[in-house]
């Protein structure tokens, strides 16, 4: 395909296709064409390395209308992860989905991506970072950056970053008790989590809660304690949450008696509640299926 061709595409599907960097600067002809047509990238599953910094000569173009840019899984090196934050920086009004999920990201990737984040015509709605070993410092610098431009983004994906741990929820929940904070799915599954990590979330949703709809806590030891801790956070009359996700969560038939009880405390907003590969018996089970039952509940799976 030309860069001609390319430019009246408006979406480009090329993950996992052994992409060159002769292909990437086909791709940034067409992002830099006028008009470019081009809304959504996709370029997964690439071994792109220090070619994805081909890219970012097209992203920086003022023709640039690219609203969705993937590159999950990319092996995108620091030369790379550095051109492509410098160029959504000079040009990031239309982004609105990043996902960076499965590259290993160092503390100076983090850094760039921040700078980006920070920016006042950045617009970003959907940041997704799962398996990119974030750590506690790169925590840090993500709550500073969503701090001072917090407003538009509605969906952070941080799963399965194990260095993730306490202390970074605890960093993040610094953004969640942001009044401007409009978070509406919050993702942390197999991050290294404990029930201390619970008490912080229920803590800040407390604080700040009516925009979250989904919260996911699956894989991670939060146990009987961490739950009664997310109870009292369901059981506050301006929760809105529709999602909870606790899968392999070593919890036992006590978290169900909390969960229920707290679901029926008030009118909730509660649609699905996950629990699978935990150790829950038939009564326990019986006590959360009868919540489907209960007119005054929406709990629908």
């Amino acid at each position: 395909m030309s860069w001609k061709e390319a430019a009246l595409v408006t979406d480009v599907i090329l993950s996992s296709c052994g992409l060159s960097e002769t292909h990437c600067e086909v791709v940034a002809s067409a992002l830099k064409s006028n008009p470019s047509h081009l809304t959504e990238l996709d370029m997964s599953f690439n071994n792109l390395q220090d070619s994805g910094a081909k890219l970012s000569a097209g992203l920086k173009s003022p023709n640039c209308q690219l609203r969705i840019l993937r590159l999950k899984g990319c092996s995108l090196s620091e030369v790379s992860c550095a051109a492509l934050t410098s160029a959504l920086k000079t040009n990031p009004s239309h982004l609105v989905e990043l996902h960076l999920s499965g590259n290993d990201q160092k503390e100076s990737d983090v850094k760039g991506l921040c700078a980006y984040l920070e920016s006042p015509h950045c617009k970003l709605q959907t940041l997704r970072l799962d398996s990119c070993s974030l750590s506690e410092t790169s925590c840090d610098h993500l709550v500073s950056a969503l701090k001072s431009n917090p407003s538009h983004l509605r969906e952070l994906d941080l799963n399965y970053n194990m260095n993730l741990q306490d202390s970074g929820v605890k960093m993040l929940c610094g953004f969640l008790q942001s009044p401007d904070c409009n978070l509406e799915t919050l993702s942390f599954s197999l991050c290294g989590l404990s029930e201390i990590s619970c008490a912080y979330l229920a803590s800040a949703l407390t604080s700040n809660p009516s925009h979250l709809k989904h919260l996911e806590l699956s894989n991670n030891n939060v146990q009987d304690a961490g739950v009664k801790h997310l109870c009292g956070f369901l059981e506050r009359p301006c929760c809105t949450l529709e999602k909870l996700s606790l899968r392999s969560c070593s919890l036992s038939h006590i978290s169900c008696t909390s969960l229920a009880s707290a679901l029926k405390s008030k009118p909730s907003h509660l649609r699905e509640l996950d629990l699978k590969y935990n150790n829950l018996k038939d009564l326990d089970v019986k006590q959360l299926s009868d919540l489907v039952e209960t007119p005054d509940l929406r709990v629908e799976r």
